[in-house]
C-alpha cells in the first residue's frame, strides 16, 4: 500500500468508539460515565422546570442527606406554615394546600434526583476502583469530577438562600433568587456535564489512544498517533484550524449559556418578545442604562433589556460561527493528494453542530415570541446541552491535531532523525504522506 492510499485508509476509517469489552477493557467505566453524564442531562432538565414553575423556594430548609416528602396532612400543614413564614408567600396567599403540593414535589424532586446522581457516580466508581478497571491517569479526575458534584448541592442551597429574603422583590416586585448565584448554579452543573462526556469520550478510545497493560506496541505506534502520521503538513494544518474554531465556537456556547441563566434569572423573556428588533429598536439604549444600578457593570447582568440583548446577540453569533466552522471543515477538508484531513467522526459531529446550532437559535426565538411557555422553555434549556455536546464531540474528535499528539508525533521524528542520521526522515515513516522534521516542528 503506498503512502498516500495509507494515509486515505486511516482518516476514512477514523478513530471509532470501542465499545465492547473485548476491544476495549474500560469500555464498562465509559459506559457508565457517559450514563452519570445523562443523569446530569435529567437533573439540569427538572431543575429548568423546577425554576419555570417558581417552586424553587417551596422548600426552606435543606438536609445534605435528604428526607422524606411530608407523608400526612397534619405534616404537610406544618410545611405550608413553614412556607408562609417567608416572602415569596407575600405574592403567593390565594395559594391553596394542593398549589402548595405541587411545587414542593417539584423541588423536593429536583433535590432527590442530586443525590440519585451522586449515588449513581460515587457507587460504580468504588467498585471499578476497587477492581482495578480505571485507568491511573483518570484517577484524579474522578476525585474531581466527585468533588463538583458534591459542591453542586452547596451552590444549590447557596442560591435558594438568597430568594429567602426581603430584598429579593425584582422590578415586578416577584421574588427572585439572585440571578448571580443562578447563574453560578447552572454553570456547575454544565461545567459537570462537560467534564463527565468528555472522560467517557476518552475512555471510549482508551486502546486508540495509550498503550493497554502488556502491549508491547511501540507508544508511537497507537492508532491516534499513526493516523497524525499518516497527515499531510496541508492537512494537519487545515484539521488545526478547524479544531481551534471547533474550541472557539464550544466555548461561545458556554458563554452564550452563561447569559442565557441571567435572562433567566431576571425573568427578562417575558419582555421584548419581538425578533429581530426589541419592540421596534435593534439596540434600545434607553432602556438599556439604568442610572440607579451602580456600579453601571451591574447593568449587564440586572437590566432587562440588556440581559436579554446580550443573549440575543451572543445566540445568533453562536449559531452563525457554528455553521461557519462546520462550512471551513466539510467544505475545503482536503489535504495533499487529495486526501482528506478530517475522519468521519469528525465530518458528521460537524454535520451536528452546525444543524443543532440553528435549531437552538430558531427553538429560542419561537420561545420567546411565544412569551416563554414551560414547554418550550425547557425545550430550549435542553437544547443548549445538545450544542454544547455536539462542539465537545467535535474537538474530542479532532484531538489527532491537538497540540499535545503533535509536539509527542514530533518528538518521536527527532529521536528517529538522530539514530538514523537521515535529514529526511518523515513522521509517516516515509513516503509522500510524511513530514520533514523541520516541517512538522513549524507545525507544532
Amino acid at each position: 500500500m503506498t503512502s498516500v492510499a495509507a494515509s486515505t485508509f486511516l482518516v476514512e476509517k477514523g478513530l471509532p468508539a470501542l465499545t465492547k469489552t473485548s476491544l476495549n477493557p474500560y469500555a464498562p467505566v465509559a459506559k457508565w460515565i457517559l450514563g452519570t453524564s445523562t443523569l446530569v442531562v435529567g437533573m439540569v432538565h427538572v431543575g429548568g422546570v423546577t425554576r419555570l414553575t417558581k417552586s424553587g423556594l417551596s422548600m426552606t430548609d435543606w438536609k445534605p442527606l435528604g428526607s422524606l416528602p411530608p407523608l400526612t396532612t397534619k405534616e404537610w400543614n406544618v410545611e405550608f406554615d413553614r412556607y408562609k413564614a417567608f416572602p415569596e408567600w407575600q405574592q403567593r396567599k390565594s395559594m391553596t394546600l394542593d398549589e402548595f403540593q405541587y411545587i414542593y414535589y417539584w423541588e423536593w424532586g429536583h433535590r432527590m434526583f442530586g443525590r440519585v446522581v451522586g449515588v449513581a457516580f460515587a457507587a460504580p466508581w468504588m467498585y471499578f476502583a476497587l477492581r482495578g478497571k480505571i485507568p491511573s491517569n483518570y484517577s484524579n479526575r474522578m476525585k474531581v469530577l466527585f468533588t463538583m458534584g458534591g459542591t453542586q448541592g452547596v451552590v444549590g442551597w447557596w442560591m435558594v438562600k438568597s430568594g429567602l429574603g426581603q430584598d429579593r422583590f425584582g422590578d415586578r416586585k416577584e421574588i427572585r433568587v439572585s440571578p448571580y448565584r443562578l447563574s453560578a448554579h447552572l454553570a456547575m452543573a454544565f461545567s459537570t456535564y462537560s467534564l463527565l462526556l468528555w472522560t467517557g469520550l476518552g475512555l471510549m478510545q482508551y486502546p486508540n489512544d495509550h498503550l493497554l497493560k502488556n502491549s508491547t506496541t511501540s507508544s508511537a505506534n497507537v492508532k491516534l498517533t499513526e493516523l497524525t502520521k499518516s497527515l499531510s503538513t496541508k492537512a494537519i494544518q487545515h484539521a488545526k484550524k478547524t479544531r481551534a474554531g471547533a474550541m472557539a465556537v464550544t466555548s461561545l456556547t458556554a458563554i452564550t449559556v452563561v447569559s442565557g441563566a441571567f435572562v433567566a434569572g431576571n425573568d427578562a423573556g417575558n419582555a421584548y418578545n419581538t425578533f429581530p428588533k426589541m419592540d421596534d429598536q435593534w439596540i434600545p439604549m434607553q432602556d438599556m442604562i439604568d442610572s440607579s444600578l451602580q456600579p453601571f457593570y451591574r447593568n449587564a447582568f440586572e437590566n432587562t433589556a440588556m440581559v436579554q440583548w446580550n443573549h440575543r446577540v451572543l445566540g445568533t453569533s453562536t449559531a452563525l460561527s457554528a455553521i461557519g466552522c462546520a462550512a471551513f471543515g466539510l467544505l475545503a477538508r482536503r489535504g495533499a493528494g487529495g486526501t482528506s484531513s478530517l475522519t468521519p467522526q469528525v465530518k458528521n459531529g460537524l454535520k451536528l453542530f452546525g444543524g443543532v446550532a440553528v435549531g437552538q437559535m430558531s427553538l429560542g426565538i419561537v420561545t420567546l415570541l411565544n412569551y416563554v411557555p414551560i414547554t418550550l422553555a425547557a425545550a430550549h434549556q435542553l437544547g443548549s446541552l445538545v450544542v454544547l455536546s455536539s462542539g465537545i464531540y467535535v474537538v474530542h474528535s479532532l484531538r489527532y491535531v491537538s497540540p499535545g499528539v503533535l509536539r509527542l508525533v514530533g518528538t518521536k521524528v527527532v529521536t528517529n532523525v538522530a539514530k538514523n542520521g537521515s535529514a529526511t526522515a518523515s513522521v509517516g515513516g516515509g513516503g509522500a504522506g510524511g513530514l520533514a522534521p523541520n516541517v512538522m516542528s513549524k507545525v507544532v
